[in-house]
């Protein structure tokens, strides 16, 4: 039986003269001609976005993707992967090409899920850091016709109706849950969690009555501006511009900051120059002034982190996440 000679595809040939290239100079050679092409990005880039469309931050970062287009000369195209309070974008990186085609902002409860339940992707291994973009204002809201005029209001409640009061978050494992839960577990209270996927349908509940409180970050907004809800207190370290009459949480004597900053991150292995492609083009973006007047809406600034100081900042969140997890007896049980 006569042998089909082989020839190499154009792929093969490119990666047997890479080879021949480490062989005869080095793996300095081999690292030149891995380097991705200078016309990066020849294709639009899908920006997944872990919440549903129409809340505050997909609305932010379509704003942020109509920028970063204009930087890189290519659609930086939205897309919505919301449930399992904002984690199920991790799957879709660790899954896709390092190809740059695919990126993610990447939100404070990925950094929390693998400390407490067993997951099959981690957030600093499957993933290349892009750049940190800002952080969020998070807050507790009641119905303008409540009676809960205070925190104390609440623990109240709880206290003496045991499991009848409700709280909305935006997913079981976000910052608003795990705040929550520490508030009243501090106080060996309990109350009835109602986790919704977004912030809009979540405000949308509380300002109808169907729940009586509501935690959640920014996207609350024109609803206290509207008058349809009340805001009780906040979480960070000041008290906000927007609403400098609500005290926080830390000055009321609770000894909690929550501001979960957050980012955009690639598929591990993506090339550093291309990394530096779309960093500095969400960098002009995060700084445009259209956008910075779109995250003021919200009570938001930019938090700007490159891309080495973003990666050394998740891995201490991730530290700090595991930290929190130990201390509320959330952790994972061991195999």
């Amino acid at each position: 039986m006569a042998l089909t000679p082989f020839r190499p595809t154009r792929p093969d040939r490119r990666r047997m003269v890479g080879a021949l290239a480490a062989l005869a100079f080095g793996p300095a050679a081999a690292h030149v001609m891995a380097q991705p092409p200078a016309s990066f990005p020849t294709r639009p880039v899908t920006l997944w976005v872990p919440w549903p469309a129409g809340g505050a931050t997909d609305l932010t970062m379509r704003v942020l993707a109509e920028l970063a287009s204009r930087q890189l000369g290519q659609k930086v195209l939205i897309e919505n992967r919301a449930g399992a309070g904002g984690t199920l974008v991790m799957p879709v990186l660790q899954q896709a090409a390092p190809d740059g085609y695919t990126i993610a902002q990447l939100p404070q409860p990925v950094f929390r899920a693998p400390h407490v339940q067993k997951l099959l992707w981690d957030p600093i291994r499957d993933t290349t850091p892009i750049l940190q973009l800002t952080g969020v204002t998070f807050g507790i809201v009641v119905p303008a016709a409540s009676p809960f005029q205070s925190m104390d209001d609440l623990f109240a409640f709880a206290k003496a109706r045991p499991g009848e009061l409700t709280i909305a978050t935006n997913g079981a494992g976000t910052t608003p849950h795990v705040v929550m839960d520490e508030l009243f577990e501090r106080r060996g209270l309990h109350y009835n969690h109602i986790p919704y996927k977004g912030t809009a349908e979540q405000m949308i509940a509380v300002s109808a009555g169907q729940v009586m409180v509501g935690v959640n970050s920014n996207g609350f907004a024109p609803f206290v501006d509207g008058g349809k809800l009340r805001l009780l207190v906040t979480f960070g370290e000041q008290r906000t511009r927007r609403w400098p009459s609500v005290p926080t949480l830390k000055e009321l004597g609770h000894g909690i900051v929550a501001m979960s900053p957050y980012g955009l991150a690639a598929p591990r292995g993506t090339p550093p120059a291309v990394i530096k492609v779309l960093h500095d083009a969400f960098k002009a973006a995060l700084l445009d002034p259209a956008h910075i007047a779109e995250l003021a809406k919200y009570d938001q600034d930019p938090a700007y982190l490159g891309s080495e100081d973003y990666g050394r900042a998740m891995k201490d969140t991730f530290a700090a996440e595991r930290r929190v997890v130990e201390r509320l007896g959330l952790a994972k049980a061991a195999p």
